[in-house]
């Protein structure tokens, strides 16, 4: 009779969500300045912040502002919404803020100038959800 190996679970060995990933790296961002034009990492703008997430830490292909991100992503219900999933807001049809959804109704930005990355609650219902591909 042979026995097989016995796989063993570690820490090490479980496999992070992508999107879990991501809301860490925002989450690493905190207390950041906004920056216009700011893709990390020692300044931020929003659609910055979430390129420095997603293309420089996660190697995933993402354009550089708020808008084009949101055409490059796979739109989502609200219901949909999971951590590291990306929050557009928007006006006459165009994105012009986005964040990280960190989950429970909030979401990692880089607001405006003389802001700091943070978390923040959502805080309008005109917003539209996208998941990066």
């Amino acid at each position: 009779m042979t026995t097989k190996p016995v796989a063993y679970v570690t820490p090490a060995s479980i496999a992070i969500p992508r999107g879990l990933k991501a809301v860490r790296i925002a989450a690493a961002q905190k207390g950041k300045p906004y920056r216009w034009g700011g893709a990390g990492p020692s300044s931020f703008d929003c659609s910055g912040l979430v390129y420095y997430v997603y293309r420089t830490q996660l190697h995933v292909s993402l354009a550089r502002t708020a808008n084009a991100q949101r055409l490059q992503t796979i739109r989502i219900a609200k219901a949909s919404l999971r951590p590291g999933d990306l929050v557009f807001f928007m006006s006459g049809g165009r994105a012009y803020h986005v964040g990280i959804y960190a989950g429970s109704g909030k979401i990692w930005h880089s607001p405006r100038p003389g802001q700091r990355v943070q978390l923040s609650k959502l805080w309008t219902s005109q917003w539209v959800a996208g998941r990066i591909r």
